[in-house]
């Protein structure tokens, strides 16, 4: 092969005889091949070489492999160390045979010894190594090798003893800055993000350490790392976090930034003691600069013509709701996205900032230094404003500076945790808002939650039972063409049929009958009942069905995130 590579370079390349003649001597006496000594020299480049090994030993060539799934019999059969020490990696199976990528097609004893590895056909298909290199990383991003490695490179330095325990604050310190464990959370959190991970859960047992992925608003067991290293990478995460890690008896709050690749992403940290040690659990909230848009957020034509017609309103106080982690920011960004323009002055306060918003000033909750809610609320009346967004009512003095605010002719925006619509204005008279206060100035509730996307890649067809459909009072008459839509399962979804999320909404115009109704203190129910026979609102639930219809989601996801209709 060497002497057809070299008559490739004179009669191809041009190359002059001498030089790779020379190239050739070189390489015979240091034992290094000829393509080897070619690529790191430069005269030929990695791509144009396996091109060249292509051509001559008919096998195909991949530029690019980031199109390819990790194979997970790969990671199963085959150790990290054999596949990143000769460059391969699984790629698909064609007729019971496994297309494996490499870039040395001339080591013939690595694939043997994969084929048996494997207990399986194999097929070579020439790649350059860096994608090679990256498909590894991500076919093993859910394997523990990687604390393994470090547990290696801990004992071996003498830093992790079986029966050591961290008593001193230097201890624990040089175990938490040691290059290893940095490598090992830095994974933690790669990987997180490769996951679209929205919280991670380093979780403490007996006999285990065990790191868990909020993926889609459901918990997916990623990793095991050792036990031994537990209290190193806690400490960890607190050095990140600014937290005191000699303290282990207390819980503790903190926030970092770290950035992973061209994102930047805020990390929100809080860990308590239990019995087998201390649990964290981080938030991670990627900063960005995105343009939402109701429409892309879940908001069907009818809810989004409705809702923005309150958008145009010049004061009052429109309201969102739901459970923590149900979208209820995102939808108040795309909201004043809406009507985000350079005539209009925008204030918020939020704890914290989630997005960045051009065009808006935007502040922080800092109750360390004393800058709560209703403190930067009060002041932002001075600051003449149009459209003011209060993160949250938590309180009587919020809720009543924001009353006040809207009842003076500014719009404003804010978020209650409450079950559903009707709810949210009862809230507010609970908190000790009068209730005049509250017919008078909320004009708008939106009640949202998320419910997870089918996934596109095995999106298929099915016809629901009758017993499934009598649970949302429906038949088989009511579903367009008779059939709804399902997940099989794939790689891409982690075998869940889901990938992504969207919300369902409940949306409560504050109508001069419900003003009434509130101002005569009826319960949420009474509210609720009237609103939905009367008002013609549509509940959550009926909004999730009317999304399971449209192959958005599935009744099954509608019937868990949602209660069934009862007035």
């Amino acid at each position: 092969m060497s002497s057809l590579l070299a008559k490739y370079l004179i009669e191809e390349r041009g190359i002059r005889k001498d030089k790779v003649d020379h190239l050739l001597q070189k390489a015979k006496e240091s034992g290094e091949r000829l393509d080897s000594a070619l690529v790191e020299s430069g005269m030929l480049a990695e791509s144009e070489m396996l091109q060249f090994y292509a051509s001559q030993l008919g096998l195909p060539f991949e530029e690019d492999l980031a199109r390819y799934k990790p194979n997970p019999r790969f990671a199963d059969r085959v150790p990290v160390g054999f596949a990143r020490n000769y460059n391969l990696v699984g790629l698909d199976e064609i007729a019971g045979i496994l297309r494996v990528a490499t870039c040395r097609p001339l080591d013939l004893y690595p694939m043997d010894e994969l084929a048996g590895l494997l207990r399986q056909p194999i097929e070579p298909v020439l790649a350059p190594r860096v994608e090679i290199n990256e498909l590894i990383n991500r076919t093993y991003a859910q394997k523990t090798e990687v604390s393994d490695e470090v547990e290696r490179e801990l004992e071996a330095e003498g830093m992790l003893e079986s029966e050591l325990e961290f008593d001193a604050k230097t201890d624990i310190l040089n175990i938490a800055t040691a290059a290893p464990i940095i490598k090992l959370v830095n994974t933690i959190f790669s990987q997180a993000l490769r996951m679209r991970a929205s919280d991670i859960h380093v979780q403490p047992s007996e006999h285990k350490l065990q790191v868990r992925y909020r993926v889609d608003g459901v918990l997916y067991d990623v990793m095991t790392p050792s036990k031994k290293l537990q209290d190193a990478i806690i400490a960890r995460i607190k050095v990140m976090g600014r937290m005191d890690i000699a303290e282990r008896r207390l819980p503790q709050d903190g926030r970092a930034s770290i950035k992973m690749g061209d994102a930047e992403i805020d990390l929100r940290i809080s860990t308590v003691p239990t019995n087998f040690g201390e649990r964290a659990v981080i938030r991670i909230l990627e900063k960005t600069t995105k343009e939402f848009r109701l429409s892309d957020i879940g908001f069907l034509k009818d809810h989004e013509e409705m809702f923005n017609t309150y958008l145009e309103y010049s004061n009052g106080i429109i309201l969102l709701t739901g459970p923590t982690g149900s979208g209820k920011t995102t939808t108040l960004y795309a909201a004043i996205g809406n009507i985000n323009r350079p005539d209009i002055n925008i204030l918020t306060i939020e704890d914290p900032i989630e997005y960045q918003m051009p065009g808006a000033s935007q502040v922080e909750v800092n109750e360390k230094k004393g800058l709560t809610f209703a403190r930067a609320l009060r002041s932002f009346v001075r600051q003449d404003p149009d459209v003011i967004l209060v993160g949250e009512i938590r309180d009587l003095e919020t809720g009543q500076i924001a009353i006040q605010s809207a009842l003076t002719g500014h719009l404003v925006f804010s978020t209650l945790h409450t079950n559903d619509a009707p709810s949210t204005v009862t809230r507010l008279v609970d908190l000790g808002v009068e209730p005049f206060l509250v017919s008078s100035s909320v004009i708008c509730v939106v009640a949202q939650r998320l419910v997870r996307r089918i996934c596109k890649e095995c999106k298929q067809e099915y016809v629901p039972d009758d017993r499934q459909l009598k649970g949302f009072d429906l038949t088989l008459d009511d579903i367009e063409n008779g059939h709804l839509w399902q997940g099989r399962g794939c790689e891409a979804c982690f075998k869940t049929g889901y990938t992504g999320r969207t919300a369902i909404h409940e949306i409560l115009p504050i109508s001069e009958r419900i003003k009434q109704q509130i101002v005569e203190k009826l319960p949420a129910g009474e509210i609720k009942r009237w609103a939905v026979q009367e008002g013609g609102m549509l509940t959550l639930r009926k909004d999730g069905v009317r999304k399971a219809m449209l192959g958005m989601t599935t009744l099954q996801e509608v019937a868990t995130i949602t209660q069934r209709d009862t007035f």
